[in-house]
């Protein structure tokens, strides 16, 4: 692990996030894997298909990113989604190839048939889903989970056992179900399951802690986005021990959405410090396949992503968004591909004037056109309630000169 909160042209983070008062209560694996369910939990976003095709380009991506794990999908949707997992499978990818499965052996032979390499066996454990969906018992959960988990092992499937909406279980029916299913049919995993967003980051590291603790296994961690903290409740669950985040392209999901792999990668590197493998000037390219195939556009303030990540309206420090970004930002845009930008509106400075005549190769003029050209900016930006585009600002400049 690096634990560098600076590294020059790339991020200027917290240093308190590695003082010895807060590593002091992390338990970080060695290494951390992620998980991505875009092609099955991403899909699951309302009026969202990808077909074949899309299936097999956005896993070709999230394998170039560096994805470890690609959940392709859950083939007994449809005849088309088993073809797509069978032919990612083919494609000879870095990444592990797993399917999502109930817990029916039935399920466990089409993964066999699309050539993957695990499994995600899910059942309900939630109370809410247990009372009011299923009317069934912990003792139900775990007749249905034993004969499935057991067949997925003998076929030599890497076996996540997931008891979705965890966070909602009452504490006897997750100790009961787990114990058994340790003494009767262990998984080679078990993933902790925020279903409803609905867990703070401690409880998750509670949740983390506990189940290591009745199962010895590996802990995987799958967050949904409803209160705005499946990111943080994952980096969270990391720091408690989880080794494997769950992740959708630019946060896509039900409701809303799942953890968002871009911002995870970014958590992990940066913020955790693990020195992962991701190519980070490739992160914009995927999450912009994603848009053009899922037809959903991430919002302009998007974590990593977003198209005004990088843009500067303000006048101060409109210099250091070129010259040291890192005064000015977090991360450095080039890090990401990307390059900063200095926009004009209402809330412009002289510097923002300055650098745009510059930039224009605009030459010989005064302080006090500039100052005039400032305020003829700023008015127009008020009265457009929005930026300036640069041939209004060229037609500003040529009647102040004139």
């Amino acid at each position: 692990m690096g634990g560098q909160y600076l590294v020059e042209d790339k991020w200027w983070v917290s240093p308190y996030n590695y003082a010895d008062e807060v590593t002091a209560e992390f338990d970080l694996p060695q290494k951390v894997e992620i998980h991505d369910a875009t092609l099955r939990d991403g899909e699951q976003t309302p009026g969202v298909v990808f077909r074949k095709d899309d299936k097999v380009r956005i896993a070709e991506a999230l394998d170039d990113v560096g994805v470890e794990r690609i959940e392709a999908g859950m083939p007994a949707v449809s005849e088309e989604d088993f073809e797509a997992i069978k032919a990612i499978s083919k494609r000879g990818l870095k990444a592990k190839i797993f399917t999502f499965a109930r817990a029916l052996t039935v399920d466990i032979d089409k993964a066999i048939d699309c050539g993957a390499h695990g499994v995600i066996v899910e059942i309900p454990i939630g109370y809410p889903k247990l009372k009011y969906q299923f009317g069934w018992t912990w003792e139900d959960v775990l007749r249905k989970s034993v004969d499935c988990i057991n067949y997925a092992r003998e076929k030599n499937l890497y076996t996540v056992y997931f008891p979705y909406d965890t966070t909602r279980a009452r504490d006897e029916d997750l100790t009961n179900l787990l114990t058994r299913i340790m003494a009767e049919s262990p998984p080679d995993s078990v993933g902790v399951v925020d279903t409803m967003g609905c867990a703070l980051p401690e409880a998750i590291k509670y949740m983390v802690r506990k189940v290591k603790n009745l199962t010895g296994l590996p802990v995987e961690i799958h967050t949904h986005n409803d209160f705005g903290m499946g990111v943080a409740t994952e980096l969270a669950a990391v720091t408690a021990g989880a080794e494997v985040v769950h992740s959708c392209i630019s946060g896509l999901g039900e409701r809303t959405g799942n953890a968002a792999l871009e911002e995870l990668m970014v958590g992990l590197q940066m913020l955790l410090g693990f020195d992962t493998n991701y190519k980070f000037d490739k992160i914009l390219d995927l999450c912009k396949l994603a848009e053009e195939l899922s037809g959903v556009k991430p919002a302009t303030n998007k974590p990593v992503i977003g198209q005004g990540n990088y843009t500067r309206e303000s006048g101060i420090g409109v210099d250091l968004v070129m010259k040291n970004p890192l005064a000015m930002f977090a991360t450095a845009p080039q890090f990401f591909g990307r390059e900063g930008e200095v926009v004009l509106g209402k809330k412009s400075g002289k510097a923002s004037i300055t650098y745009t005549l510059e930039k224009l190769g605009i030459e010989n003029v005064n302080d006090d056109t500039v100052t005039k050209i400032l305020k003829a900016v700023k008015q127009q930006g008020a009265e457009k309630r929005a930026l300036l585009t640069l041939a209004e600002f060229k037609a500003i400049v040529d009647r102040q000169k004139g």
